[in-house]
């Protein structure tokens, strides 16, 4: 990849703060404060990506997480504004349930998963945090989630069926929500 194309995606692809948090370290003249960021960044058509970034001041902390969300960028599958099907993401003692929602439902989420999904191009998702709600669980979580899902080729071509066979069972979309 060029210079030039990076600096495009890097255009096209917009970055939300999900967390800021300052640590003390004590030491022999007082505390120390540093910093650490939680960035979420995706392109909301199927791109998104999370990083985690400390320094001593916010601006670099956030700097930080930013490459690193760029560089973990990982492709969600979108069917209608949509996920394709339910699916449930696990880390830690945290587990996030994604289910598809019909068309003007929004998304039904928590901040941090709502940053998440927005990122990525979802506009109709319901969302259920169980467990812990820890930032870092919840993220990890539902990057999981996202990984998991898979679209009706792909699943298609995974049973070694064809495409028309799986959508006649398959709930998600506007065969289903226009019936």
């Amino acid at each position: 990849m060029s210079k030039n194309q990076k600096q495009n995606e890097e255009k096209t692809s917009q970055d939300k703060t999900i967390y800021i948090n300052r640590v003390a370290k004590v030491v022999k003249g007082g505390r120390r404060f540093n910093f650490t960021a939680m960035v979420v960044t995706g392109d909301e058509s199927g791109s998104v990506g999370v990083g985690f970034g400390k320094a001593s001041q916010v601006p670099e902390a956030i700097r930080k997480a930013s490459g690193k969300a760029h560089a973990s960028k990982i492709k969600a599958p979108i069917v209608e504004g949509t996920v394709p099907h339910i699916v449930t993401g696990k880390y830690g003692a945290t587990k996030v349930m994604l289910r598809p929602a019909s068309p003007g439902t929004g998304v039904i989420a928590s901040a941090t998963v709502r940053a998440i999904l927005a990122s990525a191009g979802y506009h109709n998702v319901l969302t259920k945090v169980i467990g812990s709600n820890n930032t870092h669980n919840v993220v990890k979580a539902t990057l999981d989630a996202i990984q998991k899902l898979e679209t009706p080729e792909s699943f298609a071509a995974r049973l070694g069926k064809s495409v028309e066979e799986v959508r006649s069972n398959y709930t998600v979309g506007s065969h289903v929500w226009n019936s």
